[in-house]
């Protein structure tokens, strides 16, 4: 095991808590470049899978069937703050596959935005299944249901042909066999994977250096469409603004965060053993500067055959530095500590 990734709290200058964080660097052909922690570690994928999840969609023929633009493919990857676009980009999609917001298995719930949430509070907005941060993904499952002839009853289910259909693709880009990938339910009703953080890093390497037109497809859908994938300032879409064609990244629930850095061939995965959602956010800029400032990560090539060139642009860690170091405030608005990562990855 390499030595640990923490990401600590201090409030008033002493150490308040402390997070620790396994994470992994790969190629795309699973090569380990760096780890902190356990890379082999196994965790539930929550959401940082729907850019898998939504390749289905795209590659059967159901996107085009039903008309399916660059922001309906963004929000199919997005855990979205159910502002007023997304609701209305999720309506779009259900209403071309002829269904409303009943047939979404997912329930509603408050925004993953406070602001947006206290909005809704205000306006009395009387929040459906639409609001649900994945309802872009529910909505691409119902339209590769509807393409494909299978009944959308039961369409989030493990044993649903959707699911089946969405687990050969877990399988394709992890590398990993269906024993290997554990199958549980998200807080959206719809299947979530437990697998190693190694698989996971693996598929999102693989995600950003596929050739396939389907997978570059999503890619520049959740470049052109940050905003989607996520909501005003919620850490997904800073990243994607950021730095577009260079970092394709996205959170999941309880410390899980994916990345991939297309020009390099490389996939990360972290997960903050406390769950803890700021923790997962520093935790992934640290890793992305590291990436950037250790030669080591200039050397590796992927198996795909791209190289992880010295010549790859910079990232611009400057657009996201308020995500690797969080101030911690008091209830006016006053900085009392910060969140910020400590420790190094081991390189291999």
């Amino acid at each position: 095991m390499a030595p640990p990734l923490l990401v600590v709290s201090t409030r008033s200058g002493h150490v308040e808590s402390e997070h620790g964080v396994h994470a992994v660097v790969v190629d795309d052909g699973g090569g380990i470049v760096a780890s902190a922690g356990d890379p082999d570690r196994q965790a539930w994928w929550r959401s940082a899978a729907k850019l898998i999840q939504a390749v289905a969609c795209v590659e059967d023929g159901a996107a085009d069937a039903f008309g399916f633009d660059d922001r309906a493919l963004a929000l199919a990857c997005a855990s979205h703050s159910a502002e007023d676009t997304h609701v209305e980009v999720a309506s779009a999609m259900l209403l071309a596959c002829g269904c409303d917001e009943s047939v979404l298995a997912c329930g509603p719930h408050a925004s993953l935005s406070p602001s947006v949430a206290r909005v809704h509070i205000k306006g009395d907005t009387v929040l459906g299944p639409r609001h649900n941060n994945c309802s872009g993904k529910h909505a691409a499952m119902i339209a590769l249901a509807r393409h494909r002839g299978w009944s959308l009853a039961g369409y989030e289910r493990p044993e649903h042909p959707v699911q089946q259909r969405l687990l050969d693709e877990v399988c394709a880009f992890s590398g990993l066999d269906r024993a290997h990938v554990g199958i549980g339910v998200d807080n959206c009703r719809a299947v979530t994977f437990r697998l190693s953080l190694r698989g996971m890093a693996t598929a999102w390497a693989r995600a950003g250096t596929s050739p396939s037109s389907s997978v570059q497809r999503l890619r520049e859908a959740m470049w052109q469409h940050p905003t989607l994938v996520a909501g005003t300032g919620r850490s997904c879409t800073t990243f994607l603004a950021a730095a577009p064609g260079r970092l394709l990244v996205k959170v999941g629930a309880e410390g899980v965060y994916c990345a991939s850095l297309p020009q390099r061939g490389l996939g990360i995965a972290l997960k903050v053993d406390s769950g803890d959602g700021r923790a997962a956010q520093s935790a992934l800029a640290e890793i992305l500067r590291q990436l950037d400032d250790d030669s080591s990560s200039s050397s590796c090539s992927s198996s795909s055959g791209s190289s992880t060139s010295a010549t790859a642009e910079p990232l611009p860690h400057a657009a996201w530095h308020k995500l690797a170091r969080l101030p911690v405030k008091d209830t006016r608005g006053d900085d009392v500590g910060v969140i910020e990562a400590r420790g190094s990855l081991a390189w291999r």
